[in-house]
């Protein structure tokens, strides 16, 4: 995992325990069934959307603006930015500081410390380190046009992922410029820097 990430100040490092890198999506589901869920410490506005609320955990100094859409089972960290038109569509973990920005949308996926989608971005099983940062347009895409198994190209082996769905893995402080769109099963590695308007796919450090 340190290829890609430093898990030393993320709360759900327990997520990345074993396996590839994307196993962590496949633990998601059961971790967030065994958290302490239902705690909202942030402030969130009464013309926010909270289904399942029950489901979901918001830490201190978070903010949930107006028109905010979040269905559990999610947790948001601390001091957080759920802003106007987000949509968040459950299976969520974010760390501290992230930002969920205006018609963005986010489904079973893992936000580390710092990480931000702020302007019209989807995140599908997606996986954004510490720092990342997704231009206004970003898309993760997620899943494969015949809809077979996502299959990873690295290091001239092909590894199944045993997942149908999975976007984008992208370490710490990279950056995609506005408009780009990253395949099913991009790996993008730490500090790497996405010009606008490509089209991504594969291993790229």
């Amino acid at each position: 995992m340190e290829e890609f990430f430093d898990l030393t100040s993320f709360e759900h490092k327990a997520l990345f325990e074993g396996g590839r890198v994307w196993d962590a999506l496949k633990n998601l589901m059961k971790y967030l069934e065994s958290q302490r869920l239902g705690i909202i410490l942030g402030e969130v506005s009464p013309q926010a959307y909270l289904i399942k609320p029950e489901l979901i955990s918001i830490g201190k100094g978070s903010r949930v603006e107006a028109g905010a859409y979040i269905e559990g089972p999610c947790v948001v960290g601390e001091n957080c930015e759920i802003r106007h038109g987000a949509y968040v569509r459950g299976g969520v973990v974010t760390g501290n500081h992230c930002v969920i920005g205006h018609a963005t949308e986010v489904k079973h996926s893992i936000f580390l410390n710092g990480a931000k989608a702020g302007h019209f971005n989807y995140v599908g099983d997606s996986i954004l380190g510490n720092g990342v940062n997704l231009g206004a347009g970003s898309k993760l895409a997620n899943l494969r046009l015949d809809e077979k198994e996502i299959i990873i190209y690295l290091n001239n082996e092909r590894i199944g992922t045993g997942l149908t769905k999975l976007g984008a893995i992208i370490g710490d402080g990279a950056s995609l410029g506005c408009n780009c769109v990253t395949n099913p099963g991009t790996i993008i590695g730490k500090m790497a820097f996405c010009l606008p308007c490509t089209s991504i796919k594969g291993y790229m450090k």
